[in-house]
């Protein structure tokens, strides 16, 4: 995994290149205040012994206060907690994040923000998030990372628990470097509790936002305010020929529609569509002169009296993975979307 040079940066003349962004940087990551309610710890295990200890006494402890409790692990995980938990299972909210979080993008908004947000006010609420296991690829793993470290910014000044847990035996070295910078507490498998000593999520945002690998065969076109409808045309036409059906197929079109859209408007008037296929996956990639400034962009759920403001968003929730990249040139916005 390689570093990238070019951190998220106010953009400061024809707006930001993907839909919900803002001119203006928000929600900056910062070093975590010990006087800030949210909890973000990390939970390092090497044996099911040692997951099941470290996750059940979370759940345990909530539920012993009567705090709303959600497990969002991978499916062979959940049984591991649900077995040990017995009949006090029944008090859990439980997702397999292997579905609920395969695109990283998607988990703030549909998975953690879901649940906390829909809690009664003054009650802590207690989740275990797992966004990242063995099996994850290299090609996912920029997206996770950021994502753990933009947690700390979507959750500053909550009543809210967050635990992650992580796997020492079975992922790389490098991924619990990265979990030391991205958790400002950590619990180790001895289960000692301590402050992380590495915590810097902002440089984990700044590191990951890599350029993304180029891609030589692709049907590409350039479009305008004039084409844009064309432009939606063409890429359901090739999504089409390479495989996507039904559903898939319509959220290609509709995640086209959004960021092409959105190039128009908030990127400079016009911007580069690409569409191939790739390892079982069909993807669109949309490349336009706006910069991205938002760092929550796409993560937040919207307001209900909002208006506009929910493209990204909504990519998020129907593909299988969104990664990002902005420089000075501008901002590239690449989507997955399984046959």
């Amino acid at each position: 995994m390689s570093a990238a040079a070019h951190p998220f940066e106010a953009f400061d003349s024809s707006g930001p290149g993907v839909p919900g962004g803002s001119l203006l940087p928000s929600d900056p990551v910062e070093p975590s205040d010990s006087a800030d309610p949210f909890l973000h710890p990390a939970l390092f295990y090497e044996d099911e012994r040692e997951y099941v200890a470290g996750t059940v006494s979370f759940v345990r402890a909530g539920l012993a206060v009567g705090d709303p409790v959600a497990v969002a692990v991978p499916g062979e995980n959940l049984r591991l907690i649900q077995d040990e938990l017995g009949d006090a299972a029944d008090g859990v909210r439980w997702l397999d994040m292997r579905e609920a979080g395969r695109n990283p993008g998607r988990i703030i908004p549909g998975v953690l923000r879901a649940f906390a947000d829909a809690q009664p006010a003054g009650r802590r609420a207690r989740i275990i998030g797992e966004p990242i296991w063995a099996g994850r690829t290299e090609t996912e793993y920029p997206a996770c990372v950021q994502h753990e470290a933009l947690i700390n910014a979507a959750f500053r000044g909550r009543t809210v628990s967050i635990l992650c847990p992580y796997d020492t035996r079975r992922l790389d070295p490098g991924v619990i470097a990265d979990a030391h910078a991205t958790h400002p507490t950590l619990v180790l498998s001895s289960g000692l509790e301590q402050d992380s000593t590495a915590y810097d999520p902002a440089d984990v945002v700044a590191r990951y936002n890599e350029p993304l690998p180029p891609v030589a065969d692709a049907l590409s076109l350039s479009y305008d305010a004039e084409s844009l409808s064309r432009a939606r045309h063409i890429a359901t036409d090739e999504g089409a020929r390479l495989g996507l059906t039904g559903t898939r197929l319509q959220d290609l079109t509709l995640v086209t529609a959004e960021l092409t859209t959105n190039s128009v408007v908030h990127g400079g008037g016009s911007g580069t569509l690409r569409v191939w296929a790739e390892d079982g996956h069909v993807l669109c990639e949309v490349r336009d002169k706006g910069r991205l400034a938002d760092l929550l962009a796409g993560r937040r759920p919207p307001a209900r009296d909002q208006r506009g403001g929910r493209g990204l968003l909504l990519v998020n929730l129907v593909t299988d993975l969104v990664r990002v990249h902005t420089d000075e040139d501008g901002t590239t916005v690449r989507c997955w979307f399984a046959r």
